[in-house]
């Protein structure tokens, strides 16, 4: 959940769309509970195997190999009681239980259900099989998350609780469609700062007037508007001094962007009196004297009066200004009292407890001088195969198929170190760069490997798995994953393909890739004109695919038309046949004489 009161829905305006590559190359922070809890409701109404394994397996690949992320796996850990004690009354208040009625018990357990953590406990074994590394947070996984990510050891967070943002999240990744050219949508505090105007304490103040995970209510009777506003009132450094102020009764300050100058305008130079003005033209003046000649501000004859307003008309005077920021301060004034009021009838407002744990900068197990250790290491493809295959049915070797694009991924990155392995599964080598390939508007290499010894089993997946895919296939993000699997050719030899990142293979091959290019460039040399060739050669009228101009379309047509009715005129008489000649060919004439416009509506009808 995260900020209560719709508070995405205020980010929205400042999202933006990223591209395929957008985390290519980078480290970016998951919040693993978060992609547990979003796919079991979205697989609620289907009957899939352990759902939370299945989506973690494929999701970490897909991330890992098809985007390029170097993903960093955050469990929570204990919970705060004050979210469990939310956690208990936004349960009681969706089951329509009135929250007054509720006994007030002490030492609420803050720990999650035995059933999640031991979800939660098997995805962090299969990332661990992955390679991946997990930490564990002191409380709230993102806390870690945000915490990692403004200290620099993480280029962005995926989760979609908003408060990590309170946390000082500087980039979030709230969801990614991986079937799309932008597959990413992103927030970036920054982005948040120049459009709005906020920053994190700000953010924070929101959150306890509207209602967090920690304080679902909030202040009663403030909304997301009153919320805004009144944060925009102070800067970075007031705002929560002066939320306790106001908590503890002293509403008598008025923030200085509220106040207006009383008695000048903008040149310095006018007194706050009213002025009297037309009725007619609205400008100052009696009607009286504009009825004669007209106002200076009016733009007429001489012998012609004021003109009258259009409707909305606001005057520019010096009175008039004052008068509209007298008025607009005042509505400010009693628009901060209102908020004021209900902020000092709130009991026990602010929570300290929630400020200091927003603003504390030691949420996971690790010193801030030695900062956390992140190190990605290869998978463990055999126990990586009996943990799936315990858990989820599936058979060995489609898992290894599955797993190929992510052990592709690796091996070209080793392949720039001196310690690089030269076969790829301990099985395959690298044969050729095959052909570009296009996918979501990126260019692509299709690598070919060749097995360097006999032929592997090209079993597919077990039937019982595949009709639990076909339940699944509008919610699994990670399908196309499966679509996309390395094609397998037997002809003496086993090749297996795979789309790879083009500069990760220009930098593990740079000499095969050059090689590639200068065998492509060679083709486009000696036949420079085959790809427009078939578009040269003459094609007829009747051509669906050829598309005439309007001077080569009409002539055809008409040649046509003739042609018809010299057909139709044969099978009669001879009389009859010449009458009819006759009067086509004066129709004909005439109709040559019409504009083309004309003929054109003729021969359409």
């Amino acid at each position: 959940m995260g900020v209560g009161g719709n508070f995405w829905e205020l980010l929205k305006p400042y999202a933006r769309r990223e591209g395929f590559d957008f985390l290519r190359n980078k480290r970016v922070a998951v919040d693993l509970s978060f992609w547990i809890v979003q796919h079991e409701n979205a697989m609620k109404a289907t009957h899939v195997r352990k759902p939370h394994l299945r989506l973690t397996f494929f999701r970490t690949i897909n991330l890992f190999s098809k985007f390029g992320a170097l993903p960093v796996f955050i469990v929570d850990g204990t919970p705060s009681p004050l979210k469990a004690q939310a956690r208990i009354a936004r349960y009681f208040g969706s089951c329509g239980i009135e929250l007054t009625s509720l006994p007030v018990s002490e030492g609420v357990s803050a720990e999650r259900s035995s059933m999640f953590s031991s979800r939660v406990q098997e995805c962090v074994e299969l990332v661990k099989l992955l390679g991946m590394p997990v930490l564990q947070a002191k409380g709230e996984a993102e806390a870690l998350c945000a915490q990692l990510n403004s200290e620099g050891h993480v280029d962005a967070c995926i989760t979609a609780d908003s408060d990590a943002f309170l946390f000082g999240a500087k980039c979030i990744i709230k969801r990614f469609c991986p079937n799309s050219k932008e597959p990413f949508e992103c927030y970036n505090m920054s982005d948040i700062e120049a459009g709005l105007g906020l920053k994190r304490k700000h953010l924070i103040a929101i959150s306890l007037l509207v209602g967090n995970d920690h304080d679902m209510n909030g202040v009663r009777g403030i909304g997301l508007d009153n919320a805004l506003h009144f944060a925009k009132a102070f800067n970075e450094d007031d705002i929560l001094n002066r939320l306790q102020e106001i908590g503890k009764g002293d509403t008598s300050q008025i923030p200085s962007c509220t106040k207006f100058e009383d008695n000048i305008d903008v040149d310095g130079n006018c007194p706050n009196i009213k002025q009297p003005h037309c009725s007619l033209c609205g400008h100052p003046g009696s009607k009286k004297d504009h009825m004669k000649f007209s106002c200076e501000s009016c733009v007429t004859k001489d012998d012609e009066g004021c003109q009258r307003k259009p409707e909305g008309f606001k005057c520019d005077c010096c009175s008039c200004v004052l008068n509209r920021r007298h008025k607009e301060q005042k509505r400010e004034e009693n628009r901060y009292s209102k908020i004021c009021h209900k902020i000092a009838e709130e009991p026990n407002f602010p929570k300290d407890e929630i400020i200091d744990m927003y603003l504390c900068n030691d949420n996971g197990y690790f010193s801030a001088s030695d900062g956390p250790r992140i190190i990605w290491g290869k998978p463990n493809i055999e126990m990586l195969i009996d943990f799936l295959n315990f858990h989820q049915c599936w058979e060995p070797s489609y898992i290894r198929r599955t797993m190929f694009p992510m052990m592709s991924t690796i091996f070209l990155r080793d392949m720039s170190t001196p310690t690089g392995e030269t076969l790829l599964f301990g099985q395959y080598e690298f044969d050729s760069v095959e052909r570009v390939k296009m996918r979501y508007g990126y260019q692509f290499y299709v690598v070919k490997w060749k097995r360097a010894g006999v032929n592997i089993n090209t079993s597919k997946v077990p039937s019982n798995e595949s009709s639990v895919q076909q339940d699944v296939v509008e919610l699994d993000e990670m399908v196309d994953l499966l679509d996309d699997a390395p094609e397998i050719h037997v002809d003496g030899c086993s090749f297996l393909f795979t789309d790879e990142n083009m500069d990760l293979v220009g930098t593990a091959f740079p000499a095969e890739v050059k090689s590639f290019l200068q065998e492509q460039e060679r083709k486009r040399r000696k036949n420079p004109k085959s790809r427009f060739q078939e578009n040269e050669k003459p094609a007829s009228p009747n051509s669906r695919s050829t598309q005439l101009s309007i001077t080569e379309f009409f002539p055809s047509t008409k040649i046509k038309h003739r042609q018809s009715k010299q057909r139709e005129e044969s099978s009669n008489d001879a009389d009859s046949e010449g009458s009819k000649s006759s009067k086509m060919k004066r129709n004909m004439s005439n109709s040559d004489k019409l504009p083309k416009s004309v003929r054109r509506r003729l021969l359409f009808d």
